[in-house]
C-alpha cells in the first residue's frame, strides 16, 4: 500500500510563470534553434550531412525555458549531448542487428554515463537514442554524428543562450560552468 501512495502525489503545481519569461523563453529558443535549422535546409540540404535532431528541441525547452535548472548549464547541455552521442554510435556499431536492444542499451548507458560525469541532461538520452534509430543519413555519418550535428549544434545552442539569457535583466547564466 505504502507503494501506491507514492504516486499520489503531494505538492502543488509548478507557479506561474510571468510574461516576460514567456517571452524571454520564446526569443531563446527561435534564435538556437534559427541558425541550427538555417545551416541544415539550406547550406546542407544537398549533402548527407545532417545538422539538426530531435533532442536539440528538449534542450531548447531547458537552456532558454529553465535556466536555473542545473540540467540546463553548460557542463550538462555540452557534455550530456556529447556523452550520449558517443554511446548511441557504439551502441549501434555494436548491435545493429538487434535495434531493440541497441535502444535500451544506448539510453540506459548514456544515462548512467551522464550520472557518473555529473552532466545529466534529460534531450541526452534522445541523442543517444537518435544514433540508432536514425536514418541511413545518421548511420553513415558514424563517430562523425558526435561533431556534427551533435557538438557543432550544442555549441551554437550554448552561445545564443549565453547571449540571450543573459541579455533578460530578470536572467542569469550559466549559474554554474564545471
Amino acid at each position: 500500500m505504502k507503494y501506491f501512495s507514492k504516486m499520489k502525489g503531494g505538492k502543488q503545481s509548478p507557479p506561474k510563470v510571468n510574461l516576460s519569461e514567456i517571452i524571454w523563453s520564446w526569443i531563446g529558443a527561435f534564435l538556437g534553434i534559427t541558425p541550427v535549422a538555417f545551416l541544415n535546409y539550406n547550406l546542407f540540404s544537398g549533402d548527407d550531412l545532417v545538422f539538426i535532431i530531435g533532442s536539440f528541441g528538449a534542450s531548447a525547452v531547458l537552456i532558454y525555458g529553465a535556466v536555473r535548472s542545473p540540467l540546463a548549464q553548460p557542463r550538462n547541455l555540452v557534455g550530456g549531448h556529447v556523452l550520449s552521442a558517443v554511446i548511441g554510435v557504439v551502441s549501434y556499431k555494436l548491435f545493429y542487428p538487434y535495434p531493440w536492444f541497441a535502444s535500451s542499451f544506448a539510453v540506459a548507458t548514456a544515462i548512467a554515463l551522464m550520472h557518473a560525469t555529473r552532466t545529466l541532461h534529460p534531450p541526452g538520452g534522445a541523442t543517444a537514442l537518435i544514433a540508432v534509430i536514425g536514418s541511413e543519413k545518421i548511420h553513415a555519418l558514424g563517430f562523425f554524428y558526435v561533431w556534427v550535428p551533435v557538438g557543432t549544434g550544442v555549441m551554437i545552442m550554448l552561445l545564443v543562450a549565453l547571449i540571450v539569457n543573459n541579455f533578460a535583466p530578470s536572467r542569469k547564466y550559466p549559474e554554474f560552468w564545471f
